[in-house]
C-alpha cells in the first residue's frame, strides 16, 4: 500500500482540480479537503464531490466553516457586489485569512493521518492581488507548520506544495489537459447558479475563459444563458 500521503485542498474549481491531478501524478495517496465556508453558492462543493469521486481519493472531507459570520468579502457577504470589471488593488473577492484557515485545517488533518505533505492550488500570476497566494506566504506557513505541531516539534517536516503558483491560467489548463482533468466538472464562477452554470462576467469567469482561449483548449464551461460567455475586446 502506498503510504506517501497528502492532504489536498479541493475547492471544486479549475486550479484545485489540476493540483489534485498533479499530486496523484507524483505518487501521493490523496486525502481531499473541501470547506463549506459560507460562500455564495454550493455548486463548487458539488463539483468537489464529483472531482474527488472521479479521482478515487482515499477520503474526501467537507468541513462546515462559517466565514460568512465575519463577512468582509463579496464571496461571503451578499451586501458586497461582485465586480463585473477588473479592479485595482486587493479585490473585494478576497476572503480575509481564508487560505490561513484552510491550510490550518488541512495541517491538522495531515497530522492525524501521519501525512507530511499538503497541496494547495494558489496562483500568484492571475490572482496577484491576494496576499495569501504569494510564494512568501506559502514559505511562511510551511515554517509555521514545523513550529506549531507535535509532529514538527518531534522532528517531522511538513511541506506545503503550491505547484501552480508561478503558472498562468493557460499553462495550468495545459497541465490539466495533459493529466486528463475533466474541466467540465469544475466550477470557477464567483456567482454560479445552483446548477453550476457560470455568470460569464466576474473576474474568475474572465480569467478562466481567457485561459482556455490562450491554451487552445475547448472551453467546457456552462453559462447561465446563451451569449453570456466572456468577451475579450
Amino acid at each position: 500500500m502506498n503510504m506517501k500521503k497528502a492532504v489536498v485542498l479541493l475547492s471544486g474549481g479549475l486550479d484545485s482540480a489540476t493540483t489534485l491531478a498533479l499530486a496523484k501524478e507524483q505518487g501521493y495517496t490523496c486525502y481531499a479537503l473541501s470547506l463549506d465556508y459560507g460562500q455564495r453558492h454550493a455548486a463548487e462543493l458539488t463539483a468537489a464531490r464529483e472531482i474527488a469521486a472521479a479521482s478515487n481519493v482515499a477520503e474526501h472531507k467537507i468541513i462546515p466553516l462559517g466565514l460568512d459570520a465575519i463577512g468582509g468579502s463579496a464571496l461571503t457577504d451578499t451586501a458586497i457586489e461582485i465586480p463585473d470589471q477588473p479592479t485595482d488593488g486587493i479585490p473585494v473577492t478576497y476572503v480575509p485569512a481564508r487560505n490561513t484557515v484552510f491550510l490550518s485545517l488541512a495541517l491538522g488533518w495531515a497530522e492525524v493521518l501521519g501525512a507530511r505533505d499538503l497541496f494547495i492550488g494558489v496562483n500568484a500570476v492571475d490572482y496577484s492581488g491576494y496576499p495569501d497566494c504569494r510564494p512568501a506566504y506559502i514559505a511562511a506557513f510551511e515554517q509555521l507548520a514545523r513550529l506549531a505541531t507535535q509532529a514538527g516539534v518531534e522532528g517531522g517536516e511538513f511541506h506545503i506544495h503550491a505547484p501552480l503558483i508561478e503558472l498562468g491560467k493557460a499553462d495550468i489548463i495545459r497541465e490539466g489537459s495533459r493529466l486528463k482533468v475533466d474541466y467540465a466538472q469544475t466550477v470557477s464562477c464567483y456567482a454560479a447558479d445552483a446548477d453550476g452554470r457560470a455568470c460569464g462576467v466576474c473576474e474568475a469567469c474572465r480569467l478562466r475563459a481567457q485561459g482556455f482561449l490562450d491554451a487552445g483548449v475547448p472551453d467546457p464551461t456552462r453559462y447561465r444563458k446563451k451569449g453570456s460567455d466572456p468577451i475579450f475586446r
